[in-house]
């Protein structure tokens, strides 16, 4: 009879409970991660060098993993810069794969026998100068990264990084509205900026933050576009709302362009 019953209680909880966990596993995810790295080099030779190591190893390894719409990107100042940079985009459904994608790496460099410059590198002649990683959340009314769709050749192409800085979390939070609720985001969509992201910074060097890239066939392009957002009559009604005043304290704006290897 007890063994009945708990049968019995079994099945209820089964019926009771299968059809919640099911529709709770098949809701479509309210957006996503990304994680951004920043390499910083000295010289062309370094940059060189870790080129090599991202389109040889880094990509195929994670294509392999069925990781997609992966850029890479350097500064457009790169030729004359001090500080030489490339940038990694890198979007991802839960931070849990980024311990995976480490793991990963670093097996597949040793099970292939990775002997390029930058895995062997000797401690007095590093691959880079340091690396930053800046860890980001998708903006609700942009919750996943949009692959841009331009036409120039790639040497031509404008990427647009933007970096805003908050003096406080609630100034910050109130940017982050800005971009949602009050129309920053659908702003830029209607006047076709070809954004790639939104986010917030999570982790990072500079916080509270907040970072979006915009994407332009070339640099005449997109300083028509900014012209045109400047001047656009729902920009100067949003920008003077007494709520939006002074929510960012530092912009930095850094030009890229993506590699013959990058996703898009």
């Amino acid at each position: 009879m007890k063994n009945l019953r708990l049968a019995i209680f079994i099945t209820f909880i089964a019926i009771t409970f299968t059809p919640s966990l099911q529709a709770s596993t098949n809701k479509k995810p309210k957006g996503e991660y990304y994680q951004i790295t920043v390499y910083h080099f000295k010289n062309s030779q370094q940059l060189a060098v870790t080129e090599a190591y991202l389109k040889n190893t880094y990509l195929p390894i994670l294509h392999k993993m069925s990781m997609e719409k992966i850029g890479v990107f350097t500064s457009i100042d790169n030729d004359t810069a001090i500080d030489k940079k490339i940038y990694v985009l890198l979007p991802i459904k839960t931070l849990q794969q980024l311990h995976t994608i480490s793991i990963t790496l670093a097996k597949e460099s040793f099970t292939t026998n990775d002997t390029s410059s930058y895995i062997i590198a000797a401690y007095d002649k590093p691959p880079y100068d340091r690396i930053e990683t800046i860890i980001l959340k998708s903006f609700e009314k942009m919750p996943f990264l949009q692959t841009p769709q331009l036409t120039s050749p790639l040497t031509e192409r404008v990427y647009e990084l933007r970096s805003y800085e908050a003096a406080t979390e609630k100034l910050y939070n109130q940017k982050i509205k800005m971009f949602n609720t009050g129309g920053e985001v659908a702003l830029f969509n209607r006047l076709q900026f070809n954004a790639v992201f939104y986010a917030e910074v999570l982790a990072g060097s500079r916080m509270p933050n907040l970072m979006y890239m915009t994407t332009f066939n070339n640099k005449t392009e997109r300083d028509i576009h900014w012209k045109n957002f400047s001047a656009d009559a729902e920009w100067k009604t949003l920008s003077v709302l007494p709520e939006y005043q002074h929510t960012v304290s530092k912009a930095d704006i850094f030009f890229l362009r993506p590699t013959s290897y990058s996703d898009y």
